[in-house]
Order: C-alpha cells, then sequence, then structure tokens
C-alpha cells in the first residue's frame, strides 16, 4: 500500500466522514422514537428523544463540513455520501411525521413539494455532475434548508412541544408551508440550468468533432439558486 492510498483510506475513516455517517444512523432512531410514541401510543417522552437525536444529525451536518474544511480532509466519499444522508434524514423525517398525522390535509401538498424537488435536484445533480458542471451554493438554499429543519424539528416536538409551547404544531406547519415556497424557487433554478446544458450538449454532439467535454462552463458563469441543500460547502463546486 503507498503512501497516496493511505491518505485517502484514512480520509475515508475522517471525523467529517465519521459524523456523516452518524446522521444516517440517527434516521431509524428519530423514525422509531415517533413511530412508537404516535402509531403505539408510547410515553410523550420519546418525543424529545426524537428531537434530541433530529437536532444533533442537523448540527453534524454543519460540522463535517466545517471539519472538512479545516483539517484538509475533503474526500470522493464524503461528497457523495453527505448530501445523500441530508435527504435521507428529510425524507425520513416527513414520510414519518405524515404516518402520525403530524403532517395531514393541505399540509401533505407542502411535504410532496419537497420531497418531488429532492428527486428532481438528485437526478440534475447526476447529469450536471456527468458534464464537471461546478454549482455554488447561495444564502438562499442555505435559508431555505434552515427554514426546512426548524419546521421539521418543531413537527417531531409535536404533542410534547405543546405543553410548552402551545403552537408548536402550527408553527411547524406554517414554516413548512415557507420552506415549500422557497424550494419551489430554488428548484426552479435548477431545473433551468439544467435544461441550459441540456440544449448545449444536444447542440455540441451536432457539431462535427466535438465531445461532451466541451460542454461543462465554470462556476461564475452559471446562475443557480442552490446545489446543496444543506449548503455546508464540503468540496468547492458541486455536491
Amino acid at each position: 500500500m503507498n503512501i497516496a492510498t493511505t491518505k485517502s483510506h484514512s480520509k475515508n475513516f475522517s471525523i467529517p466522514n465519521i459524523l456523516t455517517v452518524g446522521r444516517i444512523a440517527a434516521i431509524p432512531v428519530v423514525v422509531g422514537c415517533v413511530y412508537v410514541q404516535s402509531i403505539l401510543d408510547g410515553p410523550l417522552w420519546l418525543r424529545w428523544v426524537a428531537l434530541a437525536v433530529f437536532i444533533t444529525a442537523a448540527i453534524t451536518d454543519w460540522l463535517d463540513g466545517y471539519y472538512a474544511r479545516i483539517w484538509d480532509q475533503q474526500s470522493a466519499f464524503g461528497r457523495m455520501l453527505d448530501p445523500i444522508a441530508d435527504k435521507l434524514l428529510v425524507a425520513s423525517c416527513l414520510l414519518m411525521l405524515a404516518a402520525d398525522n403530524s403532517i395531514h390535509g393541505w399540509t401533505l401538498w407542502a411535504a410532496v413539494v419537497i420531497l418531488c424537488r429532492e428527486i428532481l435536484v438528485s437526478g440534475l445533480r447526476e447529469y450536471l455532475a456527468a458534464l464537471r458542471v461546478s454549482v455554488p451554493v447561495t444564502k438562499l438554499a442555505k435559508w431555505k434548508t434552515t427554514v426546512q429543519l426548524v419546521a421539521i424539528g418543531f413537527l417531531i416536538a409535536g404533542e410534547a412541544g405543546e405543553r410548552i409551547i402551545p403552537a408548536t404544531t402550527l408553527i411547524g406547519i406554517v414554516l413548512l408551508w415557507i420552506s415549500a415556497i422557497v424550494t419551489i424557487y430554488t428548484g426552479w433554478d435548477y431545473f433551468r440550468a439544467g435544461i441550459h446544458h441540456l440544449i448545449e450538449e444536444d447542440e455540441v454532439l451536432h457539431v462535427p468533432g466535438a465531445n461532451l467535454d466541451d460542454v461543462g462552463v465554470p462556476a461564475d458563469r452559471l446562475d443557480v439558486a442552490d446545489a446543496h441543500e444543506f449548503g455546508d460547502d464540503r468540496e468547492a463546486g458541486f455536491p
């Protein structure tokens, strides 16, 4: 095993990547606690356990990117797993909250919008990554993610939170709608960028002697509102 291989191996098992894996491991704990409390009529304190684990998981998303930058521990494994962990956390919590009726009625549409956008973003990410297109993270995307996480946190607290703050669930629903509205805007910008490069690729393919390498463009020529929902900037460019 040479030095380069050893360094790559150590980066894969770095603290930032361990935090990311921990975020995925937290998902069944959060979902399980909410399930037992709401579906199986378990004790109300399980909501607080779920909320504590969820908050910890959300914080690790900022920490893994922060430590990866200051310790120079960016890795391909981290770039691949980080956005996956983020989406798994959000999607799992939204589905569980819908199952326990915390999200119901018209509010289900807000959750549907967020989940559909996650699928759209994942598909476009793969497409743009193949073109080696770098997409910068904007402040709007970071604020959207923050509001989304806070909304889910309030909804996880649910009935337990109502005993301290009477409007806990209502606050969560309002914040979820705000997040969904911003999600539509950022998702549209992302989709527009994908269509732009799709058209550009088709034009290049019709030029004799051209190849896909001619399609990629620098990040400063893009106007895209979102790349990585949680915006920890673990890597320079595309997540």
